[in-house]
């Protein structure tokens, strides 16, 4: 199929994989919505992609080559000990982790630096609804105005507009935890020595009702160092958590920041909490974790991708591989279709199920490290693959799944 025009709502990561998509696959004209005004590569979050799927992507061209990534081999479990174990705590298992990291606005960047020339960028153009019966799709902007289409996508994230026309009864919910997060330059470290910690290692801090995933990204300046701390947040108090929410940096709450530093205290290793206390308070936020899933990816001339098509618990670690195999099924599902019904329904084959499998195994992750922890410090080697086991449920590995040729 050639011609058309698309609107992809939502400029970030998903929003830059599906315009470069459509573009390559022989769109006419192809617009992304995107409403910030700001500079998105400021965002300065850590993420990860399995190798496995880094190499499918590049393949197709939905991961441009050159962008700045860090090699990880191993992740190491580990839990405070204060009887046998030096400041950095016991390692009780050790596994292989083939992956790589990223800094999100770097990313971000490659991405929008490969999007073709002819994808039009429109920044501080906030969509407020749309509909896509009778043959075309119709975006409404804030300022009034509305826009015509032959297809709109929908990358507007876990607040989508788009998904509240294609599916207005799926909504976020809130997990019943928070994560804590933060980074900072890598060269901080210096001041405590490498606790015996490979830059090609993974870390999961262990406790009682959560862990810590601390490893290495690239950064804008020289290497970072990111974690995401998992937790039940305090009881006290009203924390506006039902309504898909963050707390972003610099706008924690006093509560948020204690209860932050009383998990260092009572369940870190030293060093590993020594670790977290060198990020900057203007670099630590507090993100609740909700989950979603959608009975449909496509309705009329609507369709949906990245965190707008499901929302992931980060514990899959696949968000971003996630949001660009959609790119990739889109694109595929457009050169074989005759029509755009077609094309809709061969994606919403490709991608409706994957969605809902990589949320179902996300639940079980965060039941596993946060909701039902298990007693870490007594497991050996072998109790803790079993455990993992468990966990996957049958599923190959985290990150994502290996798509359908």
């Amino acid at each position: 199929m050639r011609g058309g025009t698309v609107a992809v709502v939502g400029g970030s990561i998903a929003g830059c994989a599906l315009a470069s998509a459509a573009a390559r696959a022989g769109a006419d004209e192809v617009v992304v919505l995107e409403r910030t005004h700001g500079r998105l590569a400021d965002r300065g979050l850590g993420l990860c992609i399995h190798d496995g799927r880094a190499a499918e992507l590049a393949a197709t061209g939905a991961l441009p080559a050159g962008i700045a990534a860090h090699r990880l081999t191993r992740r190491r479990w580990v839990v405070r000990d204060d009887t046998a174990a030096g400041p950095a705590g016991r390692v009780f298992w050790e596994q292989p982790f083939p992956f790589h990291s990223y800094h999100w606005g770097l990313l971000w960047r490659g991405l929008r630096e490969a999007t073709p020339a002819s994808v039009v960028y429109r920044q501080g153009a906030a969509v407020t609804g749309v509909a896509g019966d009778g043959g075309r799709a119709e975006v409404r902007l804030a300022q009034g105005t509305a826009e015509a289409f032959d297809l709109v996508v929908g990358a507007d994230g876990y607040r989508s507009v788009v998904r509240e026309a294609v599916c207005p009864e799926s909504r976020p919910a809130y997990a019943g935890y928070v994560c804590w997060r933060g980074n900072f330059d890598a060269r901080r470290l210096e001041a405590l020595g490498d606790g015996g910690w490979p830059t090609d290692s993974v870390t999961t801090v262990c406790f009682s009702g959560g862990s810590c995933v601390i490893y290495r990204i690239p950064g804008p300046d020289g290497p970072r160092v990111n974690w995401v701390l998992y937790a039940m947040p305090p009881q006290t108090g009203r924390l506006p958590f039902d309504d898909p929410t963050s707390f972003p940096p610099g706008r924690i709450t006093e509560e948020l920041t204690a209860h932050l530093g009383a998990l260092l205290d009572r369940e870190f290793p030293p060093y590993w909490a020594q670790v977290i206390a060198l990020t900057e308070p203007a670099d630590t936020f507090v993100q609740p974790i909700y989950d979603l899933e959608t009975a449909r990816t496509t309705a009329g001339r609507l369709l949906l991708a990245g965190d707008a098509a499901t929302v992931v618990r980060p514990h899959n670690t696949s968000g971003a591989a996630k949001a660009l195999q959609d790119a990739t099924a889109f694109e595929d599902a457009w050169r074989r279709a005759g029509t755009w019904d077609e094309l809709l329904r061969a994606y919403q084959a490709a991608r409706g199920a994957a969605g809902r499998e990589m949320v179902a195994l996300a639940r079980r992750l965060g039941r596993g490290q946060v909701e039902q922890t298990p007693a870490w410090a007594a497991m050996n080697h072998r109790e803790a693959e079993s455990w993992w086991q468990g966990q996957l449920g049958g599923a190959a590995d985290i990150g994502g799944q290996a798509m359908t040729p």
